[in-house]
């Protein structure tokens, strides 16, 4: 027998890398694997170059003002000074407000806005122990319940302060947080899969900030522990993130006995999250294993979960929904399930450039999250429903919020970003909203597009681009899956129209003032499920509701109470 001065951790780190599987897995550290980073096919413009007008301008500018803006920051920080939590996530809070903070920032370019980020950052650094540590758990429940989920969103806030300001001291935080938990959690230490609940996939999902810590710090420790955390999920006791990602999302473990609790291996939003993590880790090694995981699961989601209204979830796990989404089920599309789908969505968008991809945000963003945010945009329904009246959910952890109201502007605040994104040779329209976008060639040249619409509920898009100066360069337009007959015309000349489910290319060389417009077929659209029927009209599923008859779903249930019953499925014979 060949000894070499490997304990046995180490070989079942190095066999659990190499695709062999052992019952009796260790919290191992993996070997290091060869890495390459892989650059976005698609890249957000820069903040501050988007404007959007109409009908998804009016609800974003809703969401800002009255949910964003309106919410005290001091509330969100106080949990942070008191050391006494055992079991709640009050700390996921500030996090989740500030990263749509963040964004409404960099959309609105507002100073007094950025002066109370500033300020609110402040404010929770000064809750920093000596070791690192930021939250509200008291030392001997540190790791258990919402510790590490809530050290997450930490993290996700301080960083993002840090990409828009500068800030070396959030990032100083950021790190020493980071580092405490190292300290606490890997190889030799706590298992990062037996923390918290479902399965380890709340805290594991601390993955997506570890790496993005990494990429700004450089520091290697954060990208082998990143490494490590996924190692984890191959182990006996985890969620089996990898090897189960053809198994559909809601039939990988059997059914718990205790629902909320860490046998739970379906809680959708902590999957999705976890998968989030590991595009961002795909970015940073080039393991294709990895993307496939995220690409196959992402396709089981959407076939066998994501309703016709573009979410899923039955109290807030995976259940078959897509199957059974004429059917009664308790507390369906949770709000913080609606948006992080959309936030997977995204971020494969950005990795594959493919447009099918950007069609499941379009459906999900007209209808699951614009119906769940109130018409004033100051909150959102913590579940939705097919069928019935909208309603609040209450709030949460002796806060004046729950985890959705302050989730669901994240959504929202994804909109700018998806609408127009970069790839190497030009733009790619995602999002047919009106507005103004200022982009700069690969050329160098700049430009701005602006786009006049009253899309989803006309199919006419007429956009105006205005190059600095005359450039070639390749303009695509998504065409919808649903537009089976689409119009595109440059300067009154019809181009042709594109194919269902791919970008429309226009090549050409472009001069101030030309004008292209698109149509849509915009007809409306009956879908079966059984005894059930539904309609839809281009993006937009259609509801009949108790006041005004057929209207669109967002718009169905908008006094939120029995004055508006609402319902998308109807029963039909034959």
């Amino acid at each position: 027998m060949l000894h070499c001065g490997l304990r046995r951790r180490d070989i079942l780190g190095l066999l659990a890398l190499t695709g062999v599987s052992c019952e009796r897995s260790e919290n191992s550290q993996p070997a290091a694997q060869p890495r390459r980073h892989v650059a976005d096919v698609l890249s957000p413009l820069p903040p501050g170059q988007v404007q959007l007008g109409g009908y998804l301008g009016r609800k974003l500018d809703l969401c800002i003002r009255n949910r964003i803006l309106a919410q005290n920051p001091d509330e969100l920080v106080e949990p942070f000074r008191h050391r006494a939590e055992r079991q709640c996530w009050q700390t996921e809070f500030w996090g989740k407000w500030f990263l749509s903070g963040v964004a409404a920032c960099q959309y609105t370019r507002a100073a007094d806005a950025r002066e109370r980020l500033g300020r609110s950052v402040q404010q929770l650094l000064a809750t920093q122990s000596p070791d690192g540590y930021i939250g509200n758990y008291a030392a001997d429940s540190r790791l258990k319940s919402w510790d590490v989920w809530g050290r997450k969103y930490t993290l996700l806030g301080l960083l993002a302060w840090f990409d828009l300001s500068g800030d070396r001291a959030a990032l100083e935080g950021a790190r020493r947080l980071a580092a405490h938990l190292l300290a606490e959690a890997g190889p030799g230490k706590a298992d990062i899969v037996r923390l918290g609940l479902y399965r380890g996939m709340a805290a594991s999902s601390v993955l997506e900030p570890i790496v993005l810590l990494y990429r700004r710090t450089g520091d290697e420790q954060f990208l082998r522990f990143a490494e490590y955390i996924v190692s984890r999920w191959s182990s006996r006791q985890g969620p089996g993130l990898i090897e189960k990602a053809g198994v559909p999302a809601g039939e990988r473990f059997p059914r718990p006995k205790k629902w909320f609790s860490w046998d739970n291996g379906e809680k959708a939003y902590e999957m999705m999250s976890c998968y989030a993590g590991l595009v961002e880790l795909y970015r940073e090694t080039g393991n294709e294993t990895w993307l496939n995981a995220v690409r196959r699961t992402y396709e089981s989601i959407r076939d066998t979960e994501i309703n016709i209204a573009g979410s899923g979830s039955s109290q807030e796990c995976w259940y078959g929904g897509a199957a059974r989404q004429t059917q009664p089920a308790p507390d369906t599309m949770e709000t913080c399930v609606t948006e992080s789908w959309m936030q997977l969505c995204y971020q494969l968008l950005r990795v594959t450039g493919d447009p099918r991809i950007a069609d499941e945000i379009e459906r999900t963003a007209y209808n699951a999250l614009l119906g769940a945010m109130t018409p004033d945009g100051s909150g959102f329904a913590k579940y939705s429903a097919l069928e019935g009246t909208r309603a609040l959910g209450p709030a949460q952890c002796g806060m004046k919020l729950n985890c959705c109201t302050a989730n669901g502007p994240r959504g929202v605040m994804l909109l700018p970003a998806v609408a127009v994104l970069m790839g190497a040779e030009g733009p790619h329209f995602n999002l047919y909203a009106e507005g103004t976008w200022r982009i700069q060639l690969p050329s160098g040249t700049k430009c701005s597009l602006e786009v006049k619409t009253g899309y989803p509920f006309s199919g006419r898009v007429d956009l105006v681009l205005r190059p600095e100066r005359p450039a070639e360069f390749p303009l695509r337009l998504r065409v919808p899956a649903w537009s089976e007959d689409t119009s595109i015309s440059v300067n009154g000349a019809r181009t042709g129209g594109g194919h269902p489910g791919e970008y429309a290319v226009i090549q050409r060389r472009w001069k101030p003032g030309d004008r292209v417009r698109v149509e849509f077929d915009l007809r409306d659209r009956i879908v079966r499920a059984g005894r059930f029927a539904a309609v839809t009209r281009g993006p937009v599923v259609l509801a009949t509701d108790a006041r005004t008859g057929p209207c669109d779903y967002a718009s169905a249930g908008n006094t939120w109470d029995d004055r508006s019953r609402y319902r998308v499925w109807t029963p039909v014979s034959g």
